[in-house]
């Protein structure tokens, strides 16, 4: 397996809530096929699918998910002042602040946000890795 992830899945309970969220956040939606919504990435796709058609698919209950599911995805930016708007924007969007923009131990600057679903969101900025002109993460910089 190559070592990238191509499209990343979430499921949710309002197709239409979550999209406009996700809009709100400045993001443009690609065609697609019914029943599904999704954002190009740099290098990969974010995808929206009904929570329950998801569960379906896979062959295993619903779960009344609440609470921390152990995963966050994280968006770096270029500089320590582009965090704290992008959490605002998060929840002008319809998102929860999870933890306000501070700094942190290791030299960084982050916050967290949930989108209505509760997926969770790390807004970054991590002076150690430089983004690409493409505003591509890697972990030590793009060089």
């Amino acid at each position: 397996m190559d070592q990238w992830v191509s499209l990343i899945t979430l499921g949710v309970a309002d197709m239409d809530a979550s999209a406009a969220f996700y809009e709100g956040l400045g993001w443009a939606q690609v065609e697609s096929p019914d029943g599904v919504i999704a954002f190009d990435l740099i290098g990969q796709t974010l995808g929206l699918y009904p929570r329950a058609a998801l569960a379906d698919d896979l062959g295993i209950p619903v779960a009344d998910v609440g609470g921390f599911s152990g995963v966050i995805f994280g968006h770096n930016v270029p500089q320590k002042e582009d965090v704290a708007p992008l959490l605002e924007r998060a929840k002008q969007a319809g998102g929860t602040v999870l933890k306000p923009a501070v700094d942190v131990f290791w030299g960084g600057h982050h916050g967290f946000f949930a989108d209505p679903d509760g997926h969770v969101w790390e807004i970054a900025h991590n002076p150690f890795s430089p983004l690409g002109p493409k505003g591509e993460f890697q972990w030590n910089g793009v060089k």
